[in-house]
């Protein structure tokens, strides 16, 4: 069994997290089982309850395990593709290709982590981060409301650019040469704020898609966005082809 390395500088919930990731993946937990209680994995890992929540609370989100009030957490699906691959391209908005998207800048700044951000980009809550806020138009229409968080360190001189009309994707490989190598799409209903419904042109509370998205390159975490799009306009396009054998 994969232990905790206390050696190791990365976070216990991280290393926790990865370790369950993989029992999920690789089947050797299989979908509709029921994982171990919080204190079965206390006293497996030799970790605290709090560590065990936030690992646990993760792969909740990410859509490996799903809670059961009063009766526990079971293995919802193992994420792994059949033999699938992107061919989107890695496109920021997985819009469809035939679309002119305007960009409008509503906030760039370098900040200190805030919430579970020093989490979901797998960094330290001391190190900074830079901040950029877009509203994306189609014909003049808001379409989409993003947010995106990179580390600091990733590309401290990103905020100097002209992201009101580049690409960050551009930016990243053909500026700064980071190749981005894979990304995590997660889609789920929310309903808007009344921030969100203002900029968007629609009422407080209507319904809207949320796509967030982990971008890598190679096994390196270097950009989080929270994407906010209205339902009533505008496809996304997800592209797949399987692999030849």
């Amino acid at each position: 069994m994969e232990l905790i390395d206390r050696e190791d500088h990365q976070k216990l919930y991280l290393q926790l997290y990865e370790i369950l990731r993989k029992k999920i993946e690789s089947g050797e937990w299989v979908v509709g089982s029921q994982i171990p209680t919080e204190d079965e994995l206390c006293k497996l890992f030799n970790v605290s309850r709090a560590t065990v929540r936030t690992a646990v609370l993760e792969l909740v989100r990410q859509g490996y395990l799903k809670r059961q009030q009063g009766k526990g957490t079971f293995i919802f699906r193992n994420m792994v593709s059949e033999g699938l691959t992107m061919l989107t391209n890695f496109r920021e908005l997985l819009f469809e290709e035939d679309l002119v998207l305007t960009t409008k800048v509503l906030a760039r700044t370098v900040m200190m982590p805030i919430d579970d951000m020093d989490m979901r980009l797998d960094i330290q809550k001391d190190k900074h981060i830079i901040y950029i806020k877009r509203l994306r138009l189609i014909e003049n229409e808001p379409a989409l409301l993003q947010e995106t968080y990179i580390p600091y360190h990733v590309c401290p001189l990103l905020l100097e650019d002209d992201i009101d009309n580049n690409s960050l994707f551009d930016l990243f490989e053909k500026k700064y040469g980071i190749k981005i190598t894979k990304v995590k799409n997660f889609m789920e209903i929310t309903h808007l704020s009344q921030d969100e419904a203002r900029l968007t042109g629609l009422a407080e509370g209507s319904p809207a898609i949320l796509l967030t998205q982990y971008f890598y390159s190679g096994e390196t975490l270097v950009m989080y966005t929270r994407s906010i799009k209205r339902t009533d306009r505008f496809k996304f396009l997800m592209e797949l082809e399987r692999k030849a054998a």
